[in-house]
């Protein structure tokens, strides 16, 4: 059994040696081995190879992802410029081009001495306050404005056309002034005007004043008998708040109208009441209940001697007793 595994383990070896590959000598090119440092140093300096013999190649790496790189053609000089000056111009999202603001007028009108209006005082939106500038005059006002403001200022006269044409204007402060004199017109032709305040001021006579008033302050002013105009807030139904204190009126301007909430006399010169200076009695269970608010405090007035003219009130009025 020993021997015929021999002998198969033999035929295996035999076998093996014939299929190997016949084994062939290898001949080294001796030239590059036996070559100096100095021999090396010459073969691979670029530095001698002239131009026009080196071949030399320029490539540009592309970027991963296959992506095609577009190169845009030359333009011509003229384009470029065009070009640079489009830059310049600032861009809105959606690619237009914003408009030019206009800055025709943008500071208001220009007042007498060619100065713009809200240059000399402040505009902010449809507000214009002149306030403390020593103005002699109104200055031409925005068409838009809507509250003016012109307090502590040297003003003597309101003119005819100083709010001409200013239908959106709503209020009207004076305060501190020195006006003694208001045109016929001045206020009239505003169809918007709410509130007209003029305290602390030389006015002896108001002008005819526009029914859509709701607050009215003409204190500490110089108004006397014929200061205010016979029925003059008569048909100011929207008449909130009427202050005239401070003046030299001798009676109660009547009749007031129907919603009116304050009504503020003290120190005038008024003398006498009537018993239907606030309620009607000709009808006992009137009531006026808006009027809650009544100071004739500082007149040489007796409230004691007309105890009828305060039944319809909800309050008594401020004032002397005796």
């Amino acid at each position: 059994m020993k021997t015929l595994a021999r002998f198969v383990l033999g035929l295996v070896i035999l076998d093996a040696a014939v299929a190997a590959p016949t084994l062939e000598s290898i001949n080294y090119d001796s030239e590059t081995y036996d070559a100096t440092l100095e021999d090396l140093d010459n073969l691979y300096n670029y530095e001698n190879i002239p131009i026009d013999q080196a071949e030399i190649e320029i490539a540009t790496v592309m970027p991963s992802g296959n992506r095609e790189l577009l190169t845009p053609p030359p333009q011509p000089k003229e384009a470029q410029e065009e070009e640079g000056e489009e830059e310049s111009t600032p861009r809105l999202i959606d690619g237009s081009s914003p408009q030019e603001p206009e800055f025709t007028g943008v500071l208001g009108p220009h007042t007498n001495e060619d100065f713009p209006t809200c240059l000399l005082c402040t505009c902010i939106s449809t507000t214009v306050y002149c306030d403390d500038h020593e103005l002699d005059a109104i200055p031409p006002l925005p068409k838009n404005t809507a509250y003016f403001y012109s307090r502590f200022n040297r003003i003597k006269k309101i003119n005819r056309n100083d709010f001409a044409s200013l239908n959106d204007l709503r209020r009207i402060d004076m305060t501190s002034n020195l006006i003694s004199e208001i045109d016929e017109d001045a206020f009239r032709k505003l169809p918007q005007l709410r509130e007209l305040v003029l305290r602390d001021n030389k006015i002896r006579q108001l002008p005819e004043l526009p029914t859509t008033l709701t607050f009215i302050d003409i204190s500490n002013n110089r108004l006397g008998r014929k200061g205010i105009k016979q029925e003059a807030f008569k048909d100011m139904y929207d008449l909130h708040h009427l202050y005239l204190t401070d003046n030299n009126l001798d009676h109660i301007p009547l009749p007031l109208p129907e919603n009116l909430r304050a009504l503020h006399l003290q120190n005038n010169n008024i003398l006498e009441m009537h018993e239907d200076t606030f309620c009607n009695v000709k009808n006992l269970t009137y009531i006026r209940k808006a009027l809650e608010d009544i100071r004739l405090d500082g007149n040489p007035i007796n409230l004691s001697k007309t105890p009828q003219a305060y039944l319809c009130l909800p309050r008594l009025p401020i004032g002397s007793l005796v």
